[in-house]
């Protein structure tokens, strides 16, 4: 029985900094089907833009782009919340505007250009 609860006493503080340690990008990371507030989305939508511009897939023009909408909309799956950017600062004219879709909740699901 020793042994036994030796066993898990170890395993319990080898595996807990694995499990507890969240990266920052986790923050948007949600559970069931209730919609957030768009607050949270904004929060959300504005943590992907600044990982995109880190990642180097966005310009680094649109770092202190706001957004310029939020909506709640029926996408292709059902309902879900589309962030809009505009940068008129955009390098390229016919990418000034930059789309987020997440899901009710607040999950990522797409970026664009298009809207689509």
């Amino acid at each position: 029985m020793k042994i036994l609860l030796s066993v898990f006493v170890f395993s319990l503080f080898t595996f807990t900094p694995l499990v507890s340690s969240a990266g920052p990008g986790d923050s948007c990371h949600f559970h069931g089907s209730k919609p957030a507030a768009e607050a949270t989305i904004i929060q959300c939508a504005n943590q992907r833009k600044a990982a995109l511009v880190k990642g180097g897939k966005l310009d680094k023009s649109w770092a202190d782009v706001k957004q310029a909408s939020i909506a709640y909309i029926d996408g292709k799956k059902g309902k879900e919340w589309r962030v809009v950017f505009a940068n008129p600062r955009a390098p390229e004219q016919t990418k000034t505007n930059l789309y987020m879709f997440f899901t009710p909740p607040g999950n990522f699901i797409a970026a664009n250009h298009t809207g689509q």
